[in-house]
């Protein structure tokens, strides 16, 4: 087995580098069945053709500088406990927009709700397209009538825009203040 992180051959039941201090398994630099050095974001090895690890093929590895500890080359650490816990059940990722993608406006979305909520208007620029047609379609479709009820409607999620009981986008971003 090498290490991932630096190559250095290392036996198989060795929970840290001896040479570079690292946890066995963490890098994504060398092959850990051959030991050649990996293009990053790599899924096979190169040199051997052995399948690395989906995680570790696709994950870029960060470790805040101050959060960093001096490792001694060649001490194991076999009483220390991890200090990571993993999510517990029903957790969700955070969810990030791709970049340059402009995140829409809670305060544009609540006035629009406010003052256009009788034809969804705010649905329509929240993406929430389903109930911003069900808005428009019961203002056009009983000739105003039913406006009243659908204006109301506007206004209170307008109101919830506002205050922040409704705070994502139809496609779960968070909204800009």
């Amino acid at each position: 087995m090498y290490c991932r992180h630096c190559g250095t051959e290392m036996s198989s039941d060795a929970s840290v580098c001896p040479s570079c201090g690292v946890s066995s398994g963490s890098g994504s630099t060398y092959c850990a069945n051959c030991g050649a050095e990996c293009q990053v974001g790599a899924v096979f090895c190169s040199h051997c053709g052995c399948q690395f690890a989906p995680e570790q093929a696709q994950q870029t590895y960060y470790q805040d500088p101050a959060q960093q500890a001096y490792q001694n080359p060649g001490q194991t650490y076999q009483n220390e406990a991890p200090n990571y816990q993993a999510p517990g059940p029903g957790y969700q990722p955070p969810v990030y927009p791709p970049v340059g993608t402009p995140l829409k406006s809670k305060m544009a979305a609540g006035l629009l709700g406010i003052f256009l909520g009788a034809f969804g208007v705010h649905n329509f620029y929240l993406g929430y397209t389903t109930k911003a047609v069900v808005q428009l379609c019961l203002t056009i479709l009983s000739c105003g009538i039913l406006s009243f009820a659908s204006g109301i409607w506007g206004f209170i999620e307008g109101v919830m825009l506002l205050t922040g009981s409704i705070n994502v986008d139809g496609n779960g971003m968070p909204l800009q203040q």
